[in-house]
């Protein structure tokens, strides 16, 4: 295992990376069950899943990668939009026509055609499929659903979606006719002493290293606090091992008084790939965008505390100052730029206080949208007509032929405010309004 993984959490080192070593879910990966079989067969559909929070949703999708030899892309709903998908699109075209990957669509066969025959080597080039798995999908919009349509169906992508709500209300029925619902249930106690168990026990990615005694009253506390969610039961597994008195360097002991202030800690605990990330991230811009500055400030301590990147929070204060402040204090934006900065040159700690004096004064300024969803329409308009004729008289005319074409015939270097400068066709046309 490399240094990055040793670096990261507990929980992500512990996720399974076969069948053979998940968890929970045995009503569809069980032996001669419905997943188990499309997995073993190699027939992977496109699906949704559908289950509480920690029930292993992104775990089994990137088995399901794994077994299969697919490519695994995954992404958020909560902050990816169109392109993001397009990004995948793109990359799963590449992958399932490796020998078009590059240039014009017979450049690659020409490449392979002009090259030496070498029989050892004909296994080089292999069509591979994508699976996208988007996270929260029922946080997309149905204009987002709506651009996975034509790739779900031509297989280009296979989608595995995971929501926690109930996809026959959040998915959109054109999306849910292209794929299988598949609900799994929230893990039972004795999943979460079996995670328990095999992490105290695992040598490379666990714990059993260190020589961990944690009685069985302790692990029932445990087990019971995380509530069928195996990343909480991990969580707070970790934090007991960071923070237990470590007096015998042979043996670490965590007793009930260890793991009962690990519970208190580990609500804190900001799990920077999961669900927690995204939905602190979601609930900071939000309140920001209220106008309420005291839940503004709650969340971003809350990103704080648990370590998160001062120039993610940064970032998304820039991106708000215009796509939410916008016209009504321009300025805004130049006091998120100098907040970005500051976290540059000064990062943590003491960069947390110019955080939140970004965060208190972008909360207090009013709010103008008008310039995002000018940007918004105007792009609806090129994704639609494409690059329409523009007006004559606005083209440059630097030679006579142009010229006499008619090209910048009439132009007036200050025109009337309402005189078109528009395609004819999208003439009388008001996106910023």
């Amino acid at each position: 295992m490399d240094t990055q993984s040793l670096d990261s959490p507990l929980a992500d080192r512990m996720r399974p990376q076969s069948l053979d070593e998940f968890v929970g879910q045995e009503h569809l990966v069980g032996e001669g069950k419905i997943l188990h079989t499309v997995i073993k067969q190699d027939t992977i559909p496109s699906m949704i899943f559908w289950g509480p929070p920690g029930s292993g949703k992104t775990t089994l999708a990137r088995i399901i990668a794994n077994e299969t030899d697919s490519e695994f892309i995954q992404i958020s709903a909560v902050l990816s939009g169109v392109q993001d998908i397009r990004n995948a699109v793109k990359r799963a075209k590449q992958l399932r026509h490796p020998e078009r990957s590059e240039g014009s669509p017979t450049d690659g066969i020409l490449r392979l055609l002009q090259q030496p025959v070498d029989p050892t080597q004909n296994d080089k080039i292999v069509p591979k499929r994508t699976i996208l798995f988007i996270d929260e999908i029922h946080r997309f919009n149905k204009a987002q659903q709506d651009s996975l349509l034509p790739h779900v169906e031509d297989g280009t992508l296979i989608l595995i979606g995971a929501t926690t709500e109930n996809p026959s209300f959040e998915v959109i029925s054109a999306l849910l006719s292209r794929t299988r619902v598949f609900t799994l249930d929230q893990l039972s106690k004795e999943h979460m002493l079996i995670i328990i168990n095999r992490t105290l026990k695992d040598k490379v990615r666990g714990l059993g290293a260190y020589n961990i005694k944690l009685g069985d009253k302790e692990k029932e506390i445990i087990a019971e606090f995380a509530n069928g969610d195996a990343r909480t039961v991990l969580n707070v597994l970790e934090i007991a091992h960071q923070i237990a008195p470590k007096k015998n360097k042979k043996t670490i002991t965590i007793d009930k008084n260890t793991v009962l202030q690990a519970i208190q800690q580990s609500n804190l605990y900001f799990d920077k790939s999961g669900e927690e990330h995204y939905n602190t991230i979601s609930a900071f811009i939000k309140s920001m965008r209220a106008g309420n500055v005291d839940a503004a400030v709650y969340y971003l301590s809350r990103m704080v505390e648990s370590g998160e990147d001062p120039l993610f929070i940064a970032r998304r204060m820039v991106i708000f100052a215009s796509e939410d402040i916008g016209m009504a204090v321009p300025t805004a934006l130049v006091v998120a730029n100098e907040v970005f900065k500051s976290c540059e040159v000064i990062g943590y700690p003491e960069c947390a206080i110019n955080l939140a004096h970004g965060v208190v004064y972008l909360a207090s300024c009013n709010k103008d949208r008008r310039a995002y969803n000018a940007l918004r329409a105007a792009q609806a308009d090129v994704k639609q007509f494409g690059n329409l004729p523009i007006p004559l008289h606005l083209r440059n005319a630097p030679t006579k032929l142009m010229k006499e074409l008619g090209y910048g015939e009439g132009y007036e270097k200050y025109p009337e405010r309402e005189k078109n400068l528009l395609p004819e066709k999208l003439k009388g046309r008001k996106y910023y309004q």
